[in-house]
């Protein structure tokens, strides 16, 4: 039985291939957590602003005594800012002294 020589040169090639392919799978990994990451904000984006506009509505209220007479008139004297891009806000008011219906979608990627 033979017993064969493992050269310097065939073990540095297996060891740039075994970092190659590692660096690969590292990379995978990372862009694959980031794609999940930014998945999971955007969908969480239109709750938040919900909210944020929920919030602003009632200080207006606490503040002025009335709500306030559009999302427009949130952004200019509340500093709500709506990236009309990404989101469809829907701000539905029946009186003054009572709570607007707010709705936020999510726009459609193609528009």
């Amino acid at each position: 039985m033979k017993i064969k020589k493992i050269d310097k040169k065939n073990l540095s090639i297996v060891g740039f291939c075994l970092s190659v392919l590692l660096f690969l799978l590292v990379t995978g990994a990372f862009v694959s957590g980031a794609s999940s990451f930014s998945g999971k904000a955007r969908s969480e984006g239109d709750v938040t602003l919900k909210n944020a506009i929920a919030r602003a509505t009632v200080q207006c209220y606490a503040i002025e005594g009335r709500y306030p007479p559009s999302v427009e008139y949130l952004e200019e004297h509340y500093g709500i800012q709506i990236d009309r891009q990404r989101y469809h806000v829907f701000y539905e008011g029946f009186a003054s002294n009572i709570m607007p219906d707010i709705t936020v979608l999510p726009a459609s990627p193609s528009e």
